[in-house]
């Protein structure tokens, strides 16, 4: 699930620019993306996604910035592998705390 970037984030910034700066010209947003996307290589959605995400982390836009989105994915990446350890020490004291009746058992 591992999305290769083909765009570096210079050009990333540069299309979303470009796209700001020609806001005026055009009669919608999507004109623009249109005009710019084939510029920059990329599909028009593609440019309107960067676009969207721009304003959002400036705040003209309600959502959650791309330093958000983040940290949401990082904790949650985070919570995983401690639920993952959490039930594999739960595993071992219980094996252990067999292993040690077992032997009380024996004696």
């Amino acid at each position: 699930m591992n999305k290769s970037n083909k765009f570096s984030p210079e050009v990333r910034e540069r299309a979303v620019r470009m796209v700001q700066e020609h806001r005026g010209e055009y009669p919608s947003l999507w004109a623009v993306v249109e005009s710019i996307a084939p510029k920059i290589g990329c599909v028009p959605q593609t440019l309107l996604e960067w676009v969207k995400q721009a304003e959002i982390d400036a705040g003209a836009r309600p959502g959650m910035t791309a330093a958000e989105t983040q940290r949401i994915k990082d904790l949650e990446r985070e919570n995983k592998e401690l639920r993952r350890a959490n039930e594999i020490l739960r595993t071992a004291s219980a094996f252990f705390a067999q292993a040690e009746l077992d032997r009380k058992l024996k004696s």
